[in-house]
């Protein structure tokens, strides 16, 4: 069956859905997990190879590590978060200060990811400190 201007009623396949909350949460889930894992290794094989390069035990090279990365990440987490409301105009790149001059306001959209940046920074921190809190022979948890 055709319409007037020759389009077809018929639909071959259904309208795209749209994904369910419950899709988009173990989406995230799965993006956050695969992030604290990936950083845990990282953080676990470098510390070790520095930590067997310095003579130091297992215990502490990881609980080392986990508190640095932890900590530099607060760190960043905080400074992210903590940017004034302008921005400068244009890419600036290596040799900025020659450049083109000029400040804008920060749009909603731009404010509202760096707030979100800011809160994955902080909260991966906290959790790396908890690591080295966990795997710090020197700390008694019970």
């Amino acid at each position: 069956m055709r319409t007037s201007g020759g389009q077809s009623l018929l639909r071959l396949s259904p309208p795209p859905s749209r994904p369910t909350d419950r899709l988009v949460l173990l989406a995230a889930a799965r993006r956050i997990v695969v992030l604290l894992v990936g950083l845990t290794a990282a953080t676990a094989v470098v510390s070790l190879a520095l930590g067997a390069a310095a003579g130091a035990s297992v215990d502490r090279s990881l609980s080392l590590g986990f508190y640095i990365v932890g900590s530099f990440l607060l760190i960043g987490g905080f400074f992210v978060g903590n940017r004034g409301p302008l921005r400068s105009i244009g890419d600036q790149g290596l040799f900025g200060f020659w450049g083109r001059k000029g400040v804008r306001p920060v749009s909603a959209t731009e404010r509202r990811e760096e707030m979100n940046v800011s809160v994955v920074y902080v909260l991966v921190g906290l959790f790396m400190l908890v690591l080295g809190i966990v795997t710090d022979n020197r700390v008694r948890l019970y």
